[in-house]
């Protein structure tokens, strides 16, 4: 059962919700509640961390939890058995995205995730896609515990909780209130209850959220350790983020990191619809197309220096070549007069050679991979292909000082694309982390992001070293 005191930890353990994320500040005994749960509540549960060696202190807690009862502790399995109440606990890591299959198909009434934020969302979202049970009456959830994202990586929590902990969301949700969800044309919709509906033909079961604050003053294990001591020692934004679980920090910048997240920020801030901009004709369009599969087709059209609302299609809508290009073409029309550069890769070259040959439409087939004579503004830093000069001259741009002003719309998917590449210098230039490092990292395609970056790339047709 949940500490007395710890008033979060004890709601959360009573919450009705189907998924909840206990989360905040380090201390706050969010590991405990998952173990309690899995002890006290549940059949069938599994406890899981991004890296097995990750484990080691909460499997150690669970010795402590445990140590006088009936169970049994199996080194091979990492799991405990003939816990009270005929229960079973135990524990998986998911290093590599692959990992996943190593999970699919079993069934548990409940999956616990401890520092979710460490997980990719296609980890989430795999694994929990598992939680259920045959036995009649038992209850089945998905508990989260974690701190704030501190990686471009993890910040899909904040938008998966976004009601709760996204600063500038449009129906702010109060900590333990309820909101029902549901997977609509491949995403995430917000719906008014939990009724269930019907959609094309089947039936619908909403899934209910919701986000506890957790603060190490509700903890009163910690209370004269000197572990408040040691989190008022760290240099920002670890001290905010791991001592009042402030999620609205910006997680700590990597070294190297391409675009700096404030300078996305304040593009994303300089934007708005009433901006006369909105209703005006594209200039510039970038297209990344999918690849198939659960990649999504992203165009990003600007007019000038300001993004318009970024365009996109679920994978499933896009087959081949000639998909894509219908509706690029339906979006555009007949007359578009701008300058239209797509991502040949894959697909991507079927698109280019439906378009070009069907429209007039001035059109630029970027391989990201092929070598560049570019450099940076100073002349100083050669760019070793087209991927590091469209980035890189992105971040000129986004330059709060130096840059064009640049306007990008809200999104905090893009926000995570623009964040996560990391660059670094080589004997023939600057190298941007590539597509398929970023979809290891991220778990999904950073479509947008290069979507984005091959709209503001200035290329033109006809330039023969591409």
């Amino acid at each position: 059962m949940p500490h007395p005191e710890n008033v979060p930890q004890t709601q959360a353990y009573f919450s009705e919700a189907d998924v909840i994320y206990f989360g905040g500040a380090a201390g706050g005994g969010k590991s405990d509640l998952l173990l309690g749960l899995a002890v006290t509540d549940h059949r069938k549960s599994i406890l899981f961390r991004r890296e097995y060696k990750q484990l080691r202190e909460v499997m150690d807690r669970s010795f402590e939890i445990l140590e006088g009862t009936p169970a049994r502790y199996s080194q091979t399995l990492a799991r405990w058995r003939d816990i009270p109440g005929n229960r079973v606990l135990e524990f998986g890591a998911v290093q590599y995205e692959k990992d996943k299959e190593n999970f699919k198909g079993r069934p548990h009434d409940f999956i616990g995730f401890d520092e979710v934020a460490d997980f990719t969302e296609t980890q989430f979202r795999f694994l929990m896609a598992w939680n259920r049970t045959t036995t009649k009456g038992q209850r089945c959830r998905v508990v989260c515990a974690g701190n704030p994202p501190m990686t471009p990586e993890g910040r899909w929590v904040t938008r998966y909780w976004a009601p709760w902990i996204q600063r500038d969301h449009p129906n702010r949700a109060m900590p333990g209130e309820l909101r029902w969800f549901a997977t609509i044309a491949g995403k995430d919709t917000e719906l008014e209850n939990g009724d269930p509906f019907m959609l094309e033909g089947e039936k619908i079961f909403p899934k209910s959220r919701t986000f506890f604050p957790a603060f190490l003053s509700d903890n009163p294990y910690f209370q004269g350790t000197g572990y408040l001591a040691q989190l008022q020692s760290l240099p920002e934004p670890l001290r905010s983020q791991l001592l009042l679980g402030d999620f609205f920090l910006e997680e700590e910048e990597q070294v190297r990191q391409v675009i700096p997240t404030a300078h996305i920020r304040a593009a994303m801030a300089r934007w708005s619809e009433s901006d006369i901009r909105c209703n005006s004709a594209f200039t510039d369009v970038g297209l990344d197309p999918s690849r198939g599969g659960k990649d999504q087709t992203v165009l990003a059209p600007r007019t000038g220096t300001f993004f318009h609302r970024l365009v996109t299609y679920e994978g499933q809508e896009i087959k081949d070549g000639n998909d894509c290009a219908a509706v690029v073409t339906a979006l555009l029309g007949e007359d578009f007069g701008g300058m239209l550069r797509v991502d040949i890769i894959g697909v991507g070259a079927g698109a280019f050679d439906v378009i070009a040959g069907s429209t007039d439409y001035q059109i630029v087939d970027v391989n990201f991979a092929s070598a560049s004579y570019a450099t940076d503004r100073s002349g100083r830093l050669e760019m070793r292909n087209v991927r590091a000069e469209a980035y890189w001259r992105l971040r000129e741009a986004l330059d709060p000082e130096t840059g064009d002003n640049i306007s990008l719309p809200p999104d905090e998917e893009l926000v995570e694309d623009l964040a996560a590449p990391l660059w670094t210098r080589t004997t023939s230039g600057i190298l941007i982390e590539s597509k398929d490092q970023l979809r290891k990292r991220l778990g999904r395609s950073p479509g947008r992001g290069d979507a984005v970056a091959l709209s503001y790339l200035d290329i033109s047709p006809g330039v023969l070293f591409r």
